[in-house]
């Protein structure tokens, strides 16, 4: 497998139509994206993942998983019978949205705290303002202690 290819899908003679993500790409992270294109783990291969009901038109979903993994911009290998666009007949080379660059801004831009969030409040309550003292014109005000009819 190339070095830069992120997933390769092929057929196996057991397991029917299997995905395989390579060492060099996060084992949690191809589990995600496997699994949310209907793969699942291949009981003792940790890095093989089968379609679940592969009768259930599988070539037509492992297709599907090629291209929705080459749309979010991940190199994928796939066998020709799998290959919805081999680079062959692709008129143009996908986009790379994880570019080496682009993944570095974003991890500076995460570990930067974002201007839009105040700074934390303060942990002593506020000093509590002086009552300014009564004018001397004011009217007194008298309260009735007894009981009102």
């Amino acid at each position: 497998m190339d070095p830069g290819t992120h997933f390769a899908f092929g057929t196996h003679p057991e397991h029917g139509f299997v995905a395989a993500v390579p060492a060099t790409m996060p084992a949690h992270l191809g589990h995600w994206f496997l699994t949310r294109e209907q793969f699942e783990p291949v009981p003792g291969h940790p890095a093989l993942f089968r379609l679940t009901e592969p009768d259930r038109d599988g070539a037509r979903r492992a297709r599907q998983a090629v291209n929705d993994l080459r749309a979010l911009g991940y190199t994928v290998d796939a066998d020709l019978r799998l290959d919805p666009d081999p680079p062959s007949r692709s008129a143009r080379p996908g986009r790379s949205h994880a570019t080496p660059e682009r993944r570095a801004r974003l991890a500076q831009a995460a570990a930067v705290r974002s201007p839009q969030h105040r700074a934390t409040p303060p942990t002593t309550a506020p000093a509590r303002q002086p009552i300014p003292p009564k004018p001397a014109n004011a009217p007194t005000v008298h309260l009735h202690t007894g009981r009102s009819r």
